[in-house]
């Protein structure tokens, strides 16, 4: 087993992984030429020196670091001079600085890297949407050292993901814990949004509003199935992908304290987990962590200035955001059970039924399969789940009826 585990740049994160069969690290300045696949706004607060100094006590810990340059869309800045001589100089500083990798999305910044800069190895991202042997190999033909495959697309799909691994020959990686839905429609807007978010030369200036994120967020709560009806990868399932050939696994998320993420990791590598299945694939609601780590807390001046931008939005408008905050505990400890509890000794057999066949076309009312485990395995509390919906529907309503634009109400007629 090898686990390339996400960063929040904690030097107590290093050190408390050297126990582990962690390969590397991943991460990236919350902002820069390329952006990537989160918003600044959910990131650490990094400046070049303290990636450096990062990069350094990993290497000393014999862990590597593969810097994330995974944006899915560039905006064409790629192709004029101002984007070349920005993507060309922030490469030069990753490899003064000992970055082994990167990964990428975009097939021109695969070959710019490989010609320009042979020292760095080049992986493609889950944004490159690999979920079938011709993409595949098609990357392998443009130079990729490796590949993370579409967790969305293709970790259910087990006969896909065996042809995959028969038919190339460069290193590939499954993303295990992410949370998206299995073939979500959203995904796409999703990527692309994201990538905009933490680009430093864009005019939003690190705003964003993920509504992809909260309309998922809002689905699973409405529909508790979708819980399940997910990308994720068990612990106690890795065995499966492993008798395939697969030994490298991607463990997120980025914006998580230290002992969030260790608790990922020892499951992982333990391949066992007993307890909320959340507490391993949700990018939010936390509980139990300190409120004053400051790798993780989220104060005033993180508000002001991702958040409060009279110029773009109605901040009035964004108070059902901080609501569902609070609801959702992203951003302060709670007492008391979780929300939302997924047993996850209540999925032992989940995959079963996907040894026999994948989801890509089946319709998932006919089969119900999702649905039956959900009615064992998924508890929600009901009075939360009621008052977190009613914030929903007020938030979509100001986004999708335009009222979160303005400041004066929309005339009648």
């Amino acid at each position: 087993m090898r686990l390339s585990v996400a960063t929040n740049f904690d030097p107590l994160l290093v050190e408390a992984l050297r126990p582990f069969p962690v390969v590397e690290l991943f991460g990236k300045l919350r902002e820069d030429a390329v952006g990537g696949g989160r918003a600044p706004y959910q990131l650490a607060p990094v400046s070049r020196k303290r990636l450096a100094e990062h990069v350094l006590d990993a290497r000393r810990a014999g862990i590597g670091f593969n810097y994330l340059l995974n944006a899915a869309c560039l905006g064409n800045r790629e192709i004029t001079r101002a984007g070349q001589s920005e993507i060309e100089e922030l490469c030069s500083w990753l490899r003064e600085i000992g970055v082994e990798s990167v990964t990428v999305s975009s097939p021109l910044l695969l070959r710019l890297i490989k010609r320009r800069f042979p020292g760095l190895k080049v992986r493609i991202s889950v944004f490159g949407g690999v979920d079938r042997v011709r993409k595949a190999q098609m990357w392998e033909e443009l130079g990729a050292d490796g590949i993370v495959l579409d967790s969305i697309l293709v970790n259910r799909e087990l006969a896909a993901l065996e042809r995959i691994r028969k038919a190339v020959r460069c290193d590939l990686e499954l993303l295990v814990n992410n949370s998206c839905l299995s073939g979500c429609a959203l995904s796409p807007a999703h990527m692309s949004a994201l990538a905009h978010a933490g680009q430093s030369w864009h005019g939003n200036r690190g705003f964003f509003i993920d509504w992809c994120l909260l309309r998922c967020t809002e689905m699973k709560l409405r529909e508790p199935v979708n819980y399940l009806r997910s990308e994720w990868i068990r612990p106690e399932d890795l065995s499966l992908y492993e008798g395939m050939g697969y030994d490298f696994f991607k463990v997120a998320e980025r914006d998580l304290p230290t002992p969030v993420m260790m608790n990922r990791v020892r499951a992982y590598a333990a391949r066992r987990y007993d307890g909320n299945l959340l507490d391993l694939v949700q990018p939010y609601a936390l509980q139990g962590v300190a409120g004053n780590d400051r790798y993780y807390r989220k104060g005033i001046g993180w508000y002001l200035r991702f958040l409060l931008r009279p110029l773009l939005v109605n901040p009035a408008r964004m108070l059902p955001l901080k609501r569902l905050a609070d609801l959702r505990h992203m951003t302060l400890p709670v007492e008391g059970p979780p929300p939302v509890f997924v047993d996850n000794r209540a999925l032992d057999g989940f995959m079963d039924r996907f040894r026999e066949s994948g989801c890509r076309d089946q319709d998932c009312e006919t089969c119900r399969w999702c649905h039956e485990f959900a009615r064992k395995a998924v508890r929600v509390d009901a009075a939360r789940r009621a008052e977190a919906l009613a914030a929903y529907e007020e938030l979509f309503r100001s986004l999708d009826g335009g009222e979160m634009w303005r400041y004066l109400p929309a005339r009648k007629g």
